[in-house]
C-alpha cells in the first residue's frame, strides 16, 4: 500500500543535517526567488556518514529556523521528501515524547526515518521495515524537537518554516506523535486553529489533523491506568495494588507518604523490564548514561511525570546504536550540529531540562474536546503492550471526554489477522495495536503504516479479513 503523505520532522537545535549537492529544478520550486532557493540549497543534505550509497534516491534538508534572533532562539528540523510527486503529497510533522528530553532523534533513528543505525556498527542502513514510509515512496516528513514546543510563543513562530520552504505551505497539514506528544501536539494544534480563524491568506496554515500514539493526556487518569495496567498484567501484587486503591489520590496536588512507598516499590519491579513494551527483552549491552537515568520512575519525586521516562524500540538497544552515531564527529559535522562548540557528548535525554521546566499542563482534555468540536480530524492510538502510557489509561482518559460513540468498538485487520481495536466517537477515532509498544512504528512497523494510510485517508480501518 502507498502512503500519501509529507512528513515534516524537526529535531532539536542539536543536529543540523547535511550541505547540498545542486538542486534538481522541479515544478515546486520554478516560482522560488533565488534568495529562498539558496537557502534550502544551503540546508540540503548530500551525504550523511555511513548512509548507503543508493539512499538519496529522494531529497532530504535539515538546518535551523529561526524563531527569535533577538533570544537566539531556533527550531532545528529534518525535512524528508517523497519519492515520487512529492510536491502533492500532503505534509505531516511528527514529534516524539516525552517531557523533559533534551535532543530527539527517535522518529527519524529509531521509528519512522528512512535510516536506521546498523546494530554492530555505527551506522547507517535504510530501514527494512519503512520502504513504503511517506519518507521514501510517496510523501514528506518534518521532524521538530519538541522541547522547543513548549514555549508558548514558538507556536506563532513555527510559520518560519514554511517561509524557508514556501512551496509546501498551502499542502494540507497533520501533525502527528506519541507519548508527551499527547500534551503538546493538542497545544499547538489549538494554537495553528486560533490564528488561521485571523491569519491573511500569506499566513494561513492548511491543518487538517493529528495523530497521537500512546498518548499522555490526563495525569489522573494516566497516573490510575498504569498501576490497574499493571495489575491486570501480573506485575505487582494483590498486596500492593491493595495499597494503591487505598492510598493514591491521583488528583491530589500533595501524594500522601503511604503511596509514594508503594511508588518505590513499583519503580523497583518496573526497573526489572522494559515497561515501554512489556513483552520485550531489556538491552544486554547496556544504555548510554550522559548526565541522565533512563530507569523508569512514577510519583512525585521531582515532578509526578517523571513517569515518562524514555522509551525503549522493538529492538532494546537501538537506543544505544543511534547514541553511539550521533556522537560521531563527522556525523555532527554532516548535520551542521554543535554549531556552538558544546563541551557535552549528544545525548538522548538531559535531566537537567526536567529541573529547569515548570511548564506542563496536568490535562489538555478540555483542548482536545474543543478541537473535536472545531471539525478538526482527531485520531489516538495505542500499542497494547506499552505499560507507560497504557491502553487502559487511555480508555479512563477518553470516557473523560464524555463524546457520544457513533461506532462501537470491533476489531480490525491487517490481511488475515486481528490488527486490534477501535470506536469511533463524535469526533474523534480510537485504535488500539495488537502487541505494539509504546513506539507502535517501531514494533508493529506494518501496522503503524496501515494505520497512517487510514487515518490520512480519513477513512476506517479494514473491518474484515483481506
Amino acid at each position: 500500500m502507498e502512503v500519501s503523505t509529507q512528513v515534516l520532522l524537526l529535531v532539536s537545535a542539536a543536529l543540523a543535517l547535511c550541505r547540498a549537492a545542486a538542486a534538481r529544478p522541479d515544478s515546486a520550486t520554478a516560482n522560488l526567488d533565488a534568495a529562498t532557493m539558496a537557502a534550502q540549497e544551503l540546508d540540503r543534505v548530500a551525504s550523511l556518514p555511513g548512509a548507503p550509497s543508493y539512499s538519496y534516491a529522494f531529497k532530504h534538508y535539515s538546518g535551523y529556523v529561526t524563531t527569535d534572533e533577538q533570544l537566539g532562539k531556533a527550531l532545528f528540523y529534518w525535512f524528508f521528501e517523497a519519492m515520487e510527486k512529492p510536491d502533492e503529497k500532503p505534509l505531516v510533522l511528527w514529534l516524539n515524547g516525552e517531557n523533559f528530553m533534551g535532543e530527539r532523534w527517535f522518529g527519524q533513528a529509531q521509528e519512522l526515518g528512512p535510516f536506521l543505525v546498523k546494530k554492530d556498527v555505527p551506522e547507517l542502513e535504510l530501514n527494512p521495515c519503512q520502504l513504503a514510509v511517506p519518507g521514501l515512496s510517496s510523501g514528506c516528513w518534518i521532524f521538530i524537537h519538541e522541547h522547543v514546543l513548549r514555549n508558548r510563543s514558538t507556536g506563532r513562530q513555527f510559520h518560519g518554516w514554511f517561509q524557508r520552504f514556501p512551496q509546501h505551505k498551502m499542502k494540507e497539514f497533520y501533525i502527528a506523535g506519541e507519548s508527551y506528544a499527547g500534551h503538546y501536539i493538542p497545544q499547538l494544534a489549538n494554537l495553528i486553529v486560533d490564528e488561521n480563524k485571523k491569519a491573511s491568506r500569506e499566513n494561513y496554515i492548511n491543518f487538517k489533523g493529528i495523530l497521537i500514539g500512546n498518548a499522555y493526556m490526563d495525569g489522573d487518569t494516566d497516573l490510575q491506568g498504569i498501576v490497574d495496567s499493571s495489575w491486570h498484567h501480573a506485575i505487582i501484587s494483590d498486596t500492593l495494588y491493595a495499597t494503591y486503591l487505598r492510598s493514591c489520590n491521583f488528583s491530589a496536588e500533595v501524594l500522601s507518604r503511604e503511596c509514594e512507598v508503594a511508588m518505590g516499590q513499583f519503580n523497583v519491579l518496573h526497573d526489572l523490564i522494559d515497561i515501554y513494551s512489556l513483552y520485550a527483552p531489556n538491552c544486554e549491552r547496556g544504555y548510554p548514561d550522559f548526565n541522565t537515568s533512563f530507569s523508569p520512575q512514577i510519583g512525585p519525586t521531582t515532578s509526578r511525570f517523571d513517569l515518562l521516562r524514555i522509551p525503549m524500540g522493538y529492538d532494546p538497544c537501538t537506543q544505544t546504536y543511534a547514541t553511539e552515531y550521533l556522537n560521531r564527529e563527522d556525523v555532527q559535522r554532516a548535520l551542521h550540529a554543535n554549531t556552538t562548540g558544546v563541551s557535552y557528548p549528544y545525548s538522548l535525554c538531559r535531566d537537567s531540562i526536567n529541573v529547569l521546566w515548570h511548564d506542563s499542563d496536568k490535562t489538555v482534555l478540555p483542548i482536545v474536546k474543543k478541537l473535536a468540536q472545531e471539525g478538526l480530524r482527531i485520531w489516538i492510538f495505542s500499542g497494547d503492550t506499552d505499560g507507560r502510557i497504557p491502553t487502559t489509561s487511555t480508555r479512563y482518559t477518553l470516557k473523560k471526554l464524555g463524546l457520544p460513540i457513533k461506532e462501537d468498538w470491533s476489531p480490525w485487520f491487517t490481511h488475515k489477522q486481528v490488527g486490534g481495536w477501535s470506536v469511533v466517537y463524535d469526533g474523534l477515532t480510537f485504535v488500539t495495536v495488537r502487541g505494539a509498544g509504546h513506539m507502535v512504528p517501531t514494533s508493529r512497523p506494518e501496522q503503524a503504516l496501515q494505520l497512517f494510510e487510514h487515518f490520512l485517508a480519513n477513512r476506517n480501518l479494514p473491518s474484515k479479513p483481506f
